[in-house]
């Protein structure tokens, strides 16, 4: 009889749509978070940071009622997998996953446990939602890139070097995804004035060759598109940028912060910490199927004034006036 009558709760709560995920958590069952990064813990530790603060803002407290499971790849893509499938096995309510890559391990390994996307660069060509207006499976979240992003990159070098006249596109085609961003470089080139030389690297020691083939073409600025090797090999591509006395942009500030000359991006805090609104949605009982992608639509400019004062640029004080911040 007791069983029975347990039986008929569950049925009757179950038509009134109350989750059991909430059911669990009103019984003290703290929900676990699992969380992918893509580097290590040091250099993710602002956007940890940011992701717990988003959740205490939504009532979600470590200790409390949730436990986070972090699981990093350290600069290493090909652990996705295997991290992924550890988050699975341990029956986490809800995966965070940062990159790309990060998404795709998640989407291989679960398609019932709820994704919650950071900084993925085109979650609908990469087939990760139907649309950003109705995603239509277990992923959804945010965003990292926008079609303005790329054309700004560009007009932003040519702000710095008036007389810029040949610009090095530099991209990782191990990522075919990111081709879209060459292609939006080159549509906007001939409006903003340059000229686009696009150098390939599939590996980190393809990057001396590649600035090397930079220098001889004559090129005098560096756009450096988005993928986990470049950001990786972020302070080597400074390094190598500087020993060319080459101006360089980055998707990140990631790459400013290593050395290069400017970045322009959106905030990665902020990408973390609404993140949490998606969690926390979903821990609520929301279905990720039916809550929209969000884009950024706050992006922040950074420059390296060190940088400049190294390759013996001056950066325009409109420029200064509209950086979010400047690293000395």
């Amino acid at each position: 009889m007791r069983v029975r009558f347990l039986l008929k709760a569950i049925v009757a709560l179950g038509l009134f749509g109350v989750p059991l995920m909430a059911l669990a958590q009103e019984r003290g069952a703290p929900a676990r978070i699992g969380v992918l990064w893509q580097l290590s813990p040091e250099p993710s530790a602002q956007a940890h940071s940011a992701l717990r603060e988003g959740l205490r803002e939504h009532g979600y407290a470590e200790g409390q009622n949730i436990a986070i499971d972090s699981r990093w790849a350290r600069g290493d893509v090909k652990r996705f997998p295997a991290l992924a499938a550890d988050l699975v096995r341990l029956k986490v309510d809800v995966i965070v996953a940062s990159v790309n890559h990060a998404i795709e391990a998640a989407r291989a390994a679960t398609q019932t446990i709820p994704i919650v996307m950071v900084v993925p660069s085109d979650p609908v060509g990469l087939g990760f939602v139907e649309s950003l207006a109705r995603p239509g499976g277990n992923i959804t979240g945010l965003t990292w890139q926008t079609r303005e992003a790329v054309p700004k990159r560009l007009q932003l070098l040519k702000e710095t070097i008036p007389n810029l006249s040949k610009v090095a596109v530099l991209w990782d085609p191990t990522e075919p995804a990111r081709r879209r961003q060459v292609e939006e470089a080159e549509a906007a080139a001939p409006a903003i004035g340059v000229q686009l030389h696009v150098f390939e690297v599939r590996s980190p020691r393809e990057l001396e060759g590649a600035f090397a083939a930079m220098a001889h073409a004559r090129v005098g600025a560096v756009l450096v598109e988005a993928s986990a090797m470049m950001g990786t090999e972020r302070a080597r591509i400074a390094d190598l940028a500087a020993k060319n006395r080459l101006a360089t942009i980055g998707w990140w500030r990631g790459m400013a912060e290593a050395g290069c000359l400017l970045s322009y991006s959106p905030n990665v805090r902020e990408q973390y910490r609404r993140a949490a609104f998606f969690v926390a949605k979903i821990l609520k009982g929301a279905n990720p199927a039916d809550l929209p992608v969000e884009q950024p639509t706050k992006y922040e400019l950074v420059v390296n004034l060190k940088t400049a004062k190294a390759l013996g640029l001056s950066i325009p004080p409109s420029m200064l006036i509209r950086a979010d911040d400047i690293l000395e």
